[in-house]
């Protein structure tokens, strides 16, 4: 019998301490000690576990970046670069020691101020005052990513030269698909390997990190000998092995699995590929298997283009400003240009600029798979709901949780639309849940401007989003696995398989088309396994019923929109975004009830009840009541608003009331609630 990591206890193997349990759970102090015996292997490690990518703003006082990275037991990275103004990149590791500090667009050799980064800690890093180093310069905004050591995904190394051909251990635990050298005893520039044989790469080229130059021959840089799982050569050259000199080595695995799915075995992590540019504004979709959240591409085949630096915590979306920057230069971050869009399953250049996509070019990549990868067990973690008095001027609402898709609707007031923006299709970009109207860019500096780690930013109110003086009701959701997930995909016509993360198989999907005007289409799975297409944006009943999940074209990683809305939600050439979730034990609840015209309580498996519902009558007309315990759901006065219109929050009933497993909906609620006999559609987060 195997072992089975759950989450805080672990089913026992066969082999036990000899302080195990009877009842065949152990429990924490019962792991670590078998642990220490060899008897259970240590738990999985996820994707958010190893990297973050951690905005803030500079300081000039010592302040502590809490990302949730363990860099003082494990060991990792920390790159730091000004966004605006300009600034050198500043990267800093765990091998050579607290402010060691060298720029990736220098030549320099390290140097070490500990007023700049001053420690890595259990969860993040620490800075210091950092007059005018660069990572925490007051009036500055910065960007900083670690990535953590891990078997499988990234390794440092430190080692001296000899001047002669030798191999250097590493622990990467699988074969580097890319490693990136620097001299840090002396001035030298970045050596880069990548494994890619697209265009020649390989152990007898090599690349400068910190130039604009194609890929050169150099088989004294790597001794012309491709590394392996456990070493890498490095051969006479003094850019890798200079006779006493010190160097630093980091190291990205390729497709080397190691990070757990749900159902059992590993994914990929990081991917370090190659691919053909096609010169067109719509480029070559790149395949990797998963959605990247970070994305570093250089084109090898030509000189005079920069590396570019994409991360989607700045604006790697589907079409807004990608956000590139250049790890070779010290510009500041390009917020104009539109040249790259993350997919469901890898990414694709959307610009015919050579930086991305000359015509016959060789690119390559390293990328970084999108998490969160764990399953939420608090909803408080992927959701919170707010309210705020808007001001029509720049504000940052914060949220608590990564904020992946935000709703906003004014509570009072004519003109309640019911907005919605999300980091995946860019800021400023909103659709509006109550009409059938495109997607609309409001104009930089309106709506939504901007995505952060645990807030959003807000400019100029555009349709009610920041009204000066009214109240704003404001619902966060993160995309994790088992809870949600969005998708930007491209009608075809006909039937399509679209990927998605959600790790499960949907309960409740809500698409729409972006491009033009459409209804937004709802697909609704009921407590009895059949799934109901309604109209988000009306008030109809059921439209059409499929009577299982694979009807209804839905499985654990694709859904099919031609399967129930194959006219709106799947035009060929048009495009569409689709909202998916699922019923994460605890945190969502995706389900039906029927109506009893008493008091009914509808349990969703949670223990501190529902801080939002959503409900849909759908055997007959009915709007989409919406509440929430920022306004209230209380035994009382139960404010609600409706998804599908403009109208302002009505106040003074009491209709849907919180309860321990999930909510109740009351002997007063109208038919559009709980009609005796009527059927009933809903989605509640604890």
């Amino acid at each position: 019998m195997s072992q089975k990591y759950t989450g805080g206890f672990i089913t026992k193997s066969p082999v036990a301490p000899t302080s195990s349990a009877a009842s065949g759970i152990w429990t924490l102090d019962q792991q670590q000690q078998a642990q220490q015996a060899g008897n259970w292997p240590a738990p999985p490690v996820f994707m958010e576990d190893l990297f973050s990518t951690y905005l803030y703003d500079g300081t000039g006082a010592a302040q502590t970046i809490t990302n949730g990275i363990n860099l003082s037991t494990n060991g990792g990275l920390v790159w730091i670069k000004a966004r605006n103004p300009a600034g050198t990149h500043r990267l800093f590791d765990t091998a050579r020691g607290v402010g060691a500090a060298i720029g990736s667009n220098s030549t320099g050799a390290q140097f070490t101020d500990t007023t700049m980064l001053s420690a890595f800690n259990t969860t993040g890093f620490s800075l210091g005052v950092d007059s005018s180093g660069g990572v925490n310069d007051s009036g500055y905004t910065f960007a900083s990513w670690t990535f953590r050591k891990q078997p499988k995904f990234f390794d440092v190394v430190t080692y001296t030269g000899t001047g002669v051909a030798r191999t250097v251990a590493h622990s990467l635990g699988s074969v580097p698909g890319c490693m990136i050298v620097k001299k840090t005893s002396a001035a030298a520039d970045w050596q880069v390997y990548h494994q890619s044989t697209a265009g020649g790469m390989g152990p007898s080229k090599y690349m400068v990190l910190n130039s604009t130059a194609a890929e050169s021959s150099g088989s004294d840089r790597w001794n012309n000998t491709a590394p392996t799982s456990t070493v890498f050569t490095v051969g006479s050259a003094p850019e890798t092995n200079d006779s006493g000199a010190t160097y630093v080595a980091y190291l990205f695995a390729h497709n080397a699995g190691g990070f757990p799915v749900s159902g059992g075995g590993s994914t990929n992590g990081i991917s370090c590929g190659s691919y053909t540019g096609n010169g067109s504004a719509t480029g070559p979709e790149v395949t990797i298997g998963y959605e990247p959240q970070w994305l570093l591409i250089k084109q090898s085949s030509s000189s005079g283009n920069s590396w570019s630096l994409y991360d989607t915590m700045r604006g790697f979306s589907v079409a807004g400003p990608s956000g590139h920057l250049r790890p070779n230069d010290t510009a500041a971050e390009d917020t104009t240009t539109v040249d790259m869009r993350p997919t469901a399953t890898g990414f694709q250049p959307i610009n015919s600029s050579g930086r991305v996509n000359g015509s016959g070019s060789t690119y390559i990549y390293i990328a970084i798979r999108r998490g969160p990868m764990k399953t939420p067990t608090v909803g408080t973690s992927v959701f919170n709901p707010l309210t705020r008095t808007g001001t029509n001027a720049a504000a940052t609402v914060t949220t608590g949780n990564l904020p992946d898709w935000v709703w906003l609707k004014k509570t009072t007031g004519a003109g309640s639309n019911s907005n919605n923006y999300s980091r995946l299709t860019g800021p400023n970009r909103n659709l509006y849940f109550d009409l059938t109207l495109q997607e609309i860019d409001q104009g930089a500096g309106y709506g939504v401007t901007a995505f952060l780690n645990t807030a959003f930013t807000l400019g100029l109110s555009a349709n009610g989003e920041n009204d000066s003086g009214t109240t704003i009701v404001n619902y966060g959701f993160s995309r994790a696995p088992g809870f949600f997930d969005e998708v930007c995909y491209t009608g075809t016509g006909s039937a399509q398989n679209v990927a998605h993360n959600l790790g499960v198989i949907p309960g409740f999907i809500v698409c729409k088309r972006r491009n033009g005007t459409a209804n937004w289409c709802a697909l609704a799975g009921k407590s009895n396994g059949t799934y109901e297409s309604l109209y988000l944006n009306g008030t109809g009943a059921t439209l059409y019923t499929a009577p299982s999940a694979a009807v209804a074209g839905l499985t654990a990683t694709t859904f099919d929109p031609q399967a129930v809305f194959p006219s709106e939600v799947n035009g060929s050439g048009e495009t569409y975004v689709a909202y998916l979730f699922a019923t994460a034990p605890g945190v969502s609840k995706v389900g039906s009830y029927t109506g009893t015209g008493a008091l009914l309580t509808v349990d969703c498996g949670f223990t501190s009840g529902a801080r939002f519902v959503l409900i849909k009558r759908s055997d007959s007309t009915g709007d989409w009541w919406t509440y929430d315990s920022a306004r209230g759901i209380t035994a009382g006065n139960d404010p609600y608003l409706f998804l599908n219109t403009a109208s302002a929050e009505v106040t003074g009933t009491n209709y849907v009331d919180t309860d321990t497993t999930g909510f109740k909906v009351t002997a007063a609620a109208p038919a559009g609630l709980n009609a005796n006999g009527g059927t009933y559609i809903f989605l509640a987060i604890a």
